[in-house]
């Protein structure tokens, strides 16, 4: 992976809590840890941020709302649409604001990607059956090479987190699936472990064996 052509793409890690997302705490601290390793790098770090305006301007159609009227989640009446204070962008730092669950939907960031030169992205965040995964389909869309962080992601059930990891491993065919530590060790230069694409449609899943077959997403050694 060339560093000069990498960009850490952080989803929507904001003090939204309304998800009850599980093992967001891991999610923290492996994100704090691949965010010093990506700045040791000079990998540039651009953060998204859910929002959703309290006049209902630009909401979602069926977005929940509350009984008066205002967004359920990520409203700009609190600061639930911020960022969280443990990894708080740096000056440094690019936020990109968005009014759908992809990063890409009409934003700026395909624009801020390309002038930066990036061609491969590290992506962590939540969540993950939702604004994760549907920015991962658009990035390998626009054709850049996609580099999951597993424990960097984060949703409000067990099975909806295992089920989308599984179908973005089943059909983004450039997708590389790591965990924190791995995906530091390689911009370090280390040996490393990641799940690679090898067939399409490969982690066929039911109700009764999604668990076993999800085992087979754990990384395996590269050298």
């Amino acid at each position: 992976m060339n560093t000069k052509e990498t960009v850490l793409i952080l989803i929507d890690l904001q003090k939204e809590s309304n998800f009850g997302l599980q093992h967001l705490d891991d999610v923290l601290s492996n994100t704090k840890d691949v965010i010093q390793a990506c700045r040791d790098a000079d990998i540039p770090i651009i953060y998204t941020r859910q929002i959703n305006r309290l006049d209902g301007v630009g909401l979602s159609k069926g977005e929940p709302i509350t009984p008066d009227g205002t967004p359920f989640y990520y409203s700009t009446s609190n600061e639930n649409h911020e960022i969280l204070d443990e990894i708080a962008p740096n000056a440094e730092d690019i936020v990109v604001d968005k009014y759908r669950w992809s990063a890409f939907h009409e934003t700026s960031l395909d624009l801020i990607l390309r002038s930066l030169g990036a061609k491969n992205l590290i992506i962590g965040g939540v969540v993950t059956d939702g604004c994760v995964m549907t920015t991962v389909f658009d990035a390998y869309f626009k054709d850049y090479n996609v580099h999951l962080i597993k424990d960097m992601c984060a949703t409000s059930n067990e099975g909806a987190h295992m089920a989308s990891l599984m179908i973005m491993a089943n059909w983004v065919y450039n997708l590389e699936i790591y965990n924190a530590n791995h995906l530091i060790d390689r911009l370090n230069g280390k040996n490393y472990s990641h799940w690679t694409f090898k067939e399409a449609d490969a982690l066929q899943f039911t109700p009764e064996n999604m668990r076993k077959v999800y085992e087979n997403l754990e990384p395996k050694e590269n050298k």
